[in-house]
């Protein structure tokens, strides 16, 4: 025993002697509070920040869950964390540092007798940059045995006026070296990439070579040995050729490089659409993030869809157009990349038309062309072209791009149909702040600025179309709309849209942005049917965001006017698979009340009277709906709409997906699509009132099986 002490002394000694001693954590900031920190001003807030703050890009890089972030209430405040004094006793002190490259005023400072020995910044001065955290150091062996304390300062007021740091240790291990445009060569011998991502790390620039060609290009956050998930990258046009990989930065000791794997599957693949929280009748990607649907076009039995898609990370960036197609709006099978970035910029939103007339020259066979028009977000905005001459399974990008040149601001997201009065196009697309213009031509290619158009309150994402009037087909009237579903109704010649009334409001919910509708439905058909973007974050899933259901756009008389009103499609009813009718019954005041359990995904329709009741509750899952019978307004989640009533009863159309439920008031009159993750063990259904009583008149449960059970049949 003896000698086994004085073994172990020894070690110890000798590591002291060669300093590789392990390492002190100073401050990590996973704890509710700064803790023994002194904080001052505002700047800092009241605990460490959780990530993101409001307002702020996407903050990366840092670890865990908490860091310091100065962006509390915006660049505009100020403020400082002080540090509890501590003793110097390794030769370096590393943090992750990011913010704003203001000396003196965005830092970090190690203070040693009232003086400031080292300082770092973030390094961000001017607009643009990234809210990215990386590694610094300080050499602080000359300090040893001293006592410091740490600063971290915010007395910066203007853009990027603000700092990040998270944990901060001394230790005597320098700094790994970072490598600069690390490779990796490649023959392509398989159908995909399989790439590891570990949310929140450094974001990388990717670079797929061919040569000297960058043939594909991103931004990724790329994991070491234990990746969160697996994105993918398809390598069917580089088969049989030599790639390399390129890395712009690196840590020498990253095994990220070399897990980059050649597979014929993509990881993890059997777990696809059986992730807990993935949406069972909202479309979502198999991978990544999406965000606006893009090109909604229909052709020769398919629906096709594309949409904003970042393939290699669950957040907003590398814009592409993913794609997906169905042959009835419910199953959807996602298809390969349409559109990548290129040299005009990263592809943003647009929308797409069938040449059947074939006017710009593209169609070649039996195919017409399909042609999507994009905006391409370089350095200015400008709009190009894409065509497929093979039914949509591959797009080909116009040579002669942009399109459009570039007219002002950020202008973008054009939307396009044919006007068949005119024999021309017609395009609408988003200016600037609250205006729009119309754009003609007779061959895509060539386009002329027709007139501009003001729509309050609305941005962005522009739709027009025209609908008959309900009851009164003979009467047709167009529609123009922006990003959040401010539409004007009125009449359009050609020329010149003037509008008759509006702006109105189409929904009331939380959970839509940036909707389209398709175009080429056949006129058997004759819908206006219409998806949005579902903004709604899915944690911990290798997806992230869900497109709205499909709704029916129909145009109504009102006694205020015309209106639009949305309704789930019909072939929605395709997911049925058990129904539950219950009789009429009075309906009591809370705690009393009719209650059933259900399942997970449901498809409710009821019909109540609210006899003498202030207030109808409706709770689905924990979440509850309010109709007030006086103001006549239905309540959800903090929103509010109107749904108006002449009889007293009310019926409403619920549909209840992992991630949210999609109200419908009396067919329609109110759209309320709300985004929620629900707590698996609540599946009741509960319907009870506020002082007084009100009557069931009917209601019909609906079970609901999931649209990916057969994912690989469109």
């Amino acid at each position: 025993m003896k000698t086994l002490l004085i073994l172990l002394f020894f070690i110890g000694f000798m590591l002291e002697t060669l300093g590789e001693q392990p390492d002190i954590l100073i401050a990590d900031f996973e704890e509710p509070a700064y803790g023994d920190w002194k904080v001052t001003g505002t700047a800092f807030g009241p605990i460490p920040a959780r990530g993101t703050l409001p307002g702020q890009m996407t903050v990366h890089g840092f670890k865990g869950q908490g860091l310091v972030n100065s962006y509390w209430a915006g660049d505009a405040s100020t403020g400082k964390l002080t540090s509890a004094p501590f003793r110097i006793s390794r030769n370096q002190l590393h943090f992750l540092i990011g913010g704003g490259r203001h000396p003196g005023k965005t830092c970090i400072n190690l203070v040693i007798s009232g003086k400031v020995v080292r300082t770092a910044t973030g390094p961000n001065d001017r607009p643009g940059g990234s809210e990215q955290l990386d590694w610094h150091a300080w050499e602080v062996g000359s300090f040893i045995g001293q006592t410091a304390v740490l600063e971290i300062i915010d007395q910066a007021t203007g853009g990027w006026g603000h700092i990040n740091i998270d944990h901060i240790i001394q230790t005597d291990r320098p700094l790994p070296v970072m490598l600069t445009n690390a490779t990796r060569k490649l023959i392509v011998s398989s159908r995909y990439l399989n790439l590891p991502i570990k949310n929140g790390a450094p974001k990388r620039k990717l670079k797929v070579l061919e040569g000297t060609n960058a043939v594909r290009d991103f931004d990724i956050e790329l994991g070491d040995a234990d990746p969160d998930w697996w994105a993918f990258l398809d390598l069917t046009p580089f088969q049989g050729k030599q790639i390399t990989l390129q890395i712009d930065r690196i840590r020498e000791d990253s095994e990220a490089l070399s897990l980059i794997e050649q597979s014929n599957r993509i990881r993890d693949e059997e777990t696809m659409y059986r992730e807990n929280l993935r949406p069972q009748f909202h479309f979502s990607p198999r991978r990544g993030w999406n965000n606006d649907p893009n090109g909604l076009v229909y052709y020769r039995g398919q629906y096709h869809l594309f949409f904003q898609h970042n393939p290699y990370g669950r957040n907003w960036g590398n814009m592409h157009w993913g794609h997906a197609i169905s042959t009835d709006l419910v199953h959807w099978v996602e298809q390969p990349i349409a559109l990548y970035p290129d040299e005009h910029g990263t592809m943003f939103s647009g929308s797409a038309v069938v040449d059947w007339r074939n006017t710009a020259g593209f169609q070649t066979g039996d195919h017409h062309a399909i042609v999507c028009l994009f905006t391409a977000a370089g350095r200015p905005f400008t709009q190009g072209l894409a065509y497929s001459i093979d039914g949509g399974k591959t797009f080909i990008k116009y040579s002669a791009n942009p399109v459009l040149p570039h007219i002002a601001a950020e202008n973008r997201d054009p939307k396009v149909i044919w006007f068949e009065p005119q024999k021309r196009w017609i395009m609408a697309l988003y200016l600037d702040k609250n205006l729009f213009s119309l754009f003609s031509s007779p061959n895509l290619k060539q386009w002329e600025r027709l007139h501009d158009i003001e729509l309050p309150e609305s941005i962005e994402c522009p739709d027009f179309f025209e609908l008959p009037v309900k009851g009164h087909e003979a009467a047709k009237h167009w529609i123009f709309y922006g990003a959040n579903g401010r539409y004007l109704i009125g009449d359009f010649d050609g020329q010149t849209f003037a509008p008759r009334s509006g702006p109105r409001q189409l929904h009331f919910g939380d959970c839509f942005y940036a909707p389209q509708t398709f175009s080429d439905i056949p006129p058997v058909d004759g819908r206006r049917i219409l998806i949005p973007w579902g903004q709604i974050n899915f944690p911990g899933m290798p997806f992230n965001q869900m497109l709205g259901i499909p709704v029916e756009l129909t145009l109504h008389p009102t006694s205020e006017g015309l209106s639009l009103r949305a309704y789930p499609i019909r072939e929605l009813d395709s997911l049925r698979v058990n129904t539950r009718a219950l009789n009429p019954d009075r309906i009591a005041a809370s705690p009393h009340g009719i209650e059933v359990d259900t399942s997970e995904l449901l498809d409710l329709e009821v019909e109540l009277d609210s006899g003498t009741a202030t207030e109808l509750h409706l709770e689905i899952r924990g979440e509850l709906v309010i109709y007030d019978a006086k103001k006549q307004t239905l309540t959800c989640r903090g929103k509010t709409g109107t749904l108006r009533t002449e009889t007293g009863n009310i019926r409403l159309r619920v549909l209840v997906d992992r991630a949210g439920l999609d109200i419908f008031g009396n067919d329609g009159q109110l759209y309320m699509p709300m985004g929620t993750v629900f707590e698996p063990g609540k599946r009741a259904v509960r319907l009870s009132t506020r002082q007084g009583e009100a009557r069931l008149v009917s209601m019909r449960i609906h079970e609901l099986r999931s649209a990916w059970q057969e994912p690989g049949k469109p």
